[in-house]
């Protein structure tokens, strides 16, 4: 079911009241919260991102900003910039904030020792002075090419190799680095658990729908204020909410590699802004050649990203079902 209904796709589709949104999910907010789950206040995992951002400022209008605790949980390989614009939004907000460094953490899971083993396998010469990256082919409105990873390590001299990467040694550097996320939502629940609060998840649309998350990792929390909303809807709501504007201009990253890999060119393959508007067009029914159109793209173009949408939902079915059980005996 849609909140929207208008007759033809209009690039203006996903444009939201902002204003009437936000207002909801406060509203929203306060009840699960107080309500439903019963907690004193909310913890929220700040990276300096922009869904952490905005779900953090969400929070702070249902509940107050006394009632609202942001957890820093940076790592060796971590952009600097996550901790200081993490910082610059906290102040801008009035609330607490917790460092945690997870990277001792990280070291005794093995977290980087197993992902180095497997990239060393890959490239021979890789150590620990090396940075590394794993990114999807191009843009999908370039050519159609399958969803194969890459992966990109830099040397210390700026060389950087690219190589794809087989599917055991893809799969370990995987397991490997989603230690990361496992371990930030562990903490999170630490001090949720002290404080009786509740851990507030940041996946929009994009993310969950089409599994760019970590099961039980990002993925397991207690509440989800922007799950139903696109990406770029998101970026509406950053404005309207003043979120600080070196936020909004960085790019969407997941801060889990070394060497730095976007949003975009990890796993989205093409710019929120297109994305988000031919999945609405096709989610809702609008003839290709209609949305093709007012997007000044070819039918195959946006074919192919509709093609793309449903095989990433489809591999990562996995990633959103809850834990399977068996039945009682009759």
């Amino acid at each position: 079911m849609t909140i929207f209904s208008q007759p033809v796709f209009s690039k203006n589709a996903l444009q939201l009241n902002v204003k009437k949104e936000t207002e909801r999910i406060t509203n929203w907010i306060r009840s699960t919260v107080i309500q439903d789950l019963r907690r004193r206040g909310v913890v929220v995992g700040i990276s300096g991102g922009i869904d952490s951002s905005v779900v953090a400022a969400l929070c702070v209008k249902a509940l107050g900003s006394q009632k609202v605790l942001g957890i820093l949980l940076p790592e060796i390989e971590s952009s600097p910039d996550s901790k200081q614009l993490a910082l610059n939004l906290a102040k801008s907000l009035g609330i607490e904030t917790v460092t945690e460094d997870i990277t001792g953490a990280l070291k005794g899971a093995g977290c980087y020792q197993r992902r180095d083993e497997a990239i060393r396998r890959i490239v021979p010469q890789y150590d620990q002075n090396w940075k590394s990256k794993i990114t999807l082919p191009g843009s999908l409105l370039d050519e159609q090419t399958l969803n194969i990873f890459y992966l990109t390590v830099v040397a210390p001299d700026g060389k950087e190799i690219i190589e794809r990467i087989p599917t055991t040694e893809f799969l370990q550097i995987m397991a490997a680095s989603n230690f990361k996320q496992r371990t930030r939502m562990a903490m999170l629940y630490y001090h949720a658990e002290r404080k009786n609060y509740a851990v507030a998840g940041t996946a929009n649309k994009n993310e969950h729908d089409l599994g760019f998350f970590v099961k039980y990792g990002d993925g397991g929390v207690d509440f989800n204020p922007i799950i139903h909303l696109f990406k770029s809807q998101v970026y509406q709501l950053a404005k309207y909410l003043e979120i600080p504007t070196d936020i909004q201009q960085r790019p969407p990253t997941s801060d889990t590699y070394s060497a730095g890999s976007t949003q975009e060119e990890f796993f989205f393959r093409l710019p929120f802004e297109v994305l988000d508007l031919i999945w609405f067009g096709v989610e809702n029914g609008y003839p290709t050649g209609e949305i093709a159109q007012q997007l000044n793209l070819s039918e195959e173009q946006v074919h192919r990203v509709a093609l793309d949408i449903q095989q990433k939902k489809r591999t990562t079915e996995y990633l959103r079902l809850k834990p399977l059980r068996l039945n009682p005996p009759n």
